[in-house]
This record gives structure tokens, sequence and C-alpha cells, in this order.
């Protein structure tokens, strides 16, 4: 987050420079806290969000590759530890 920036504000931006895609904020589902370098900590909030442009997303330029998966497709993915759990325990896994 930028110095003064909402958590809506922050999502919408985040997700556009990462991936291209307008998006509308929605209710906070969660909030998962991870170490950082030297001892720091990540505070991460989630947000449920709507698309609310073209649904074709774009790479960022510090990713090699963004697209729509299948819940499938998900779970063969290397994803982050406890990702898959976290995301179960709040309802969030694509159907």
């Amino acid at each position: 987050m930028e110095p003064g920036e909402s958590d809506g504000a922050a999502v919408e931006r985040e997700v556009l420079e990462e991936t291209g895609l307008h998006v509308t904020v929605g209710v906070w589902v969660g909030t998962v806290i991870r170490d950082g370098p030297a001892g720091s900590s990540y505070d991460i909030r989630d947000y449920a969000a709507a698309l609310a442009g073209p649904a074709s997303p774009v790479a960022g330029d510090d990713a090699d590759e963004v697209r729509w998966v299948s819940r499938a497709e998900l779970a063969r993915l290397d994803l982050v530890e406890l990702l898959w759990e976290t995301l179960a325990g709040w309802g969030m896994l694509p159907r």
C-alpha cells in the first residue's frame, strides 16, 4: 500500500498493475500474516473483487504469466505454502 491509500484503492491499483484488469473491490474475506525479510512481516488483507472491464488479463512486469484457471488446474499449480488451505477455509476457491 502507498501512504494514505485505502485497502480498496490499493487492491484496485495492484490488480490493474499486475494483471491489467479493472476490478470493483468487494468485501474483506480474510487476513494472513507472512514472514518477511530481516524479521519483518507482511499483513496481507484479501478482498473479493468483481471485474469492472474486459476480462483478458496481461502479466505485469514482475510476472511470467497470468491466466484464468479452473479449480482442478489451480490444484496442480505450485502454490505458496498454505494458500490452498487458506482460500478453502475462507470459501474462496473456484467451484
